[in-house]
């Protein structure tokens, strides 16, 4: 079913600001910070089955690497912070000093749930291949976020849902109406390639390297040209 995994993500964060909303002290950090951990491991095996469906592991690389040359020229990760600056700076104004406020745990909340490469690369795993797998990986980690957030910022934690839902259901028609014009080559080779990215997910919420994720999501598009080229 196209859409599942983002229906289930959605569901997840607006569930998870509910027990937020309950618990309202929040956890301890240590229960924060295991927890987190423990879903970074799952994020990365995830990743790693992903890219161990590829039959050209070269192509693999050379995507990655061109791809990474493309986002550090773009300088996307900065362009995605300093528009996510923006935004809120627009909607809020002055009240970002207030805490709490509905206003600010919406935008700040819609920014961490939807910048990011798992959303991406999951809507895009979704369409093309009908898998939900990755968005349901990114589902719980929203979950788990949205409690905290939701303990700490308040019920506009859940409305972010809305931009989530718009955002990456959009990505995910895209991907399947291009279905027909992508061989089993293609969507295998670009699976695996998102399956590197989704690794490097994992390392980041362990907080191993500090990796600019956003500067390597035009791995994706040039996994297709490369493979259209040499396979």
């Amino acid at each position: 079913m196209t859409g599942l995994g983002t229906m289930v993500n959605c569901a997840a964060i607006i569930g998870g600001c509910a027990v937020g909303l309950i618990l309202r002290k929040g956890f301890p950090e240590k229960w924060q910070e295991t927890i987190m951990y423990g879903v970074a491991l799952c994020i990365f095996l995830i990743g790693l089955e992903m890219a161990q469906k590829s039959q050209n592991v070269i192509l693999v690389i050379a995507s990655i690497v061109i791809g990474s040359i493309i986002g550090e020229m773009l300088d996307i990760n900065g362009k995605l912070n300093r528009f996510g600056a923006w935004v809120e700076k627009k909607m809020l104004g002055n009240r970002t000093q207030t805490s709490g406020s509905f206003g600010k745990a919406f935008i700040s909340a819609s920014l961490v749930f939807c910048i990011g490469a798992m959303a991406i690369v999951g809507s895009i795993e979704e369409g093309l291949t009908g898998n939900h797998q990755i968005l349901f990986a990114k589902a719980m980690l929203d979950c788990i976020l949205s409690i905290i957030f939701g303990a700490n910022m308040g019920a506009g934690v859940a409305l972010s849902a809305v931009p989530v839902g718009l955002y990456q259901g959009s990505i995910t028609l895209l991907a399947a109406w291009m279905q027909n014009l992508l061989t089993p080559d293609v969507i295998r080779e670009v699976s695996a390639t998102g399956g590197v990215l989704i690794m490097a997910i994992g390392i980041v919420q362990a907080r191993l390297l500090p990796i600019r994720l956003a500067n390597q999501i035009p791995a994706l598009p040039v996994a297709i040209l490369l493979v259209k080229i040499f396979m």
